[in-house]
């Protein structure tokens, strides 16, 4: 949240060249606030582990958000029971009319498929333009963001030799971006994916704008430059646990995986796996949620709506 100081005090200056968010008096008392409006479009299996993991994030700010969880209507979840789903999720059909300050779209474990072929691509699409015309801004996680990246741009998706899979180190290519206040010189965040976007890809679009990428893992963030969308190559939500679950649960299929690089202590399966990507990770949520929706988003949630279907013409 921002400080409040009259906006001709001399530490202003300073702490706005520093991108520290300064709100002016006269700012403040133009401000309305209400609670927003935050749908997660939950695509991974298991379900409950990561809406636990996303809602914990978005949860560790001072700014009320009011949750919908959203599922596809079509696939037929294997490891999340019919209760849960019936009890705790909507399907687009039962929002269609409603407008979101902001969505999340999380990955999914479907990359050895072509876009086309996953069962619930054409509701995916359903979706995607549902949150061009009713959502300020959409943070794509993973698969998502390869998936709307190839949607919406026509960038590719290129397989890796190898999984990635492991805790890796990037570089902030725009440390001015408001996503990034607070952060380090660089960050560590989780990967685990078998496909790639290319950054050259990514530069030929002028709407995009590479944010950071990794050396070993590669992009990590990219943004539409009005910042109605944001592509998250990796996974700042996992918990300590998730790439060692992963890891496990590949080893039992007889699957000869390797070892998450830079995850466990000297590389032992048998350790207790290190955690050192939480704090940028709630600063990356807290910033999203602040920067990108709170600040921006219009008070009138049909407003929202009228925006949209401008940014789709």
């Amino acid at each position: 949240m921002p400080i409040k100081i009259p906006a001709d005090l001399p530490a202003c200056a300073a702490l706005e060249s520093e991108n520290i968010f300064v709100m002016t008096e006269d700012r403040a008392l133009r401000q309305d606030i209400r609670p927003l409006e935050i749908a997660l479009v939950n695509l991974m299996p298991t379900k409950i582990a990561t809406e636990t993991q996303l809602l914990r994030l978005l949860g560790n700010t001072p700014i009320q958000v009011n949750i919908t969880l959203l599922r596809t209507a079509e696939h037929q979840s294997r490891h999340t029971s019919a209760q849960h789903l019936e009890r705790f999720y909507k399907t687009l059909s039962e929002i269609q009319e409603s407008s979101f300050d902001g969505m999340i779209i999380t990955g999914a474990p479907v990359e050895h498929l072509r876009f086309e072929e996953v069962d619930y691509w054409d509701e995916l699409l359903e979706i995607m333009a549902f949150a061009q015309r009713h959502v300020y801004s959409t943070l794509y996680i993973c698969w998502a963001a390869q998936a709307a990246l190839y949607h919406f741009y026509g960038i590719p998706k290129h397989p890796l030799p190898a999984k990635i899979s492991g805790i890796f180190e990037h570089g902030i290519l725009h440390p001015e971006c408001r996503l990034f206040r607070g952060f380090d010189d660089t960050f560590l965040s989780p990967h685990s994916r078998h496909t790639e976007i290319q950054a050259d890809d990514v530069s030929s679009v002028p709407e995009l704008r590479l944010l950071a990428r990794s050396e070993e893992a590669g992009l990590a963030l990219i943004e539409r430059r009005d910042h109605s969308q944001v592509f998250m190559t990796g996974h700042l939500e996992y918990d300590r646990d998730t790439l060692d679950t992963e890891f496990r649960r590949d080893k039992a299929k007889g699957l000869s995986p390797q070892i998450p690089r830079h995850y466990y202590p000297n590389d032992n399966p048998n350790s207790v796996p290190r955690m050192y990507w939480r704090a940028h990770a709630n600063l990356f949520y807290s910033n999203w949620l602040n920067y990108y929706v709170y600040q921006e988003t219009p008070y009138s949630l049909s407003a929202i709506s009228e925006e949209g279907r401008e940014r789709c013409l």
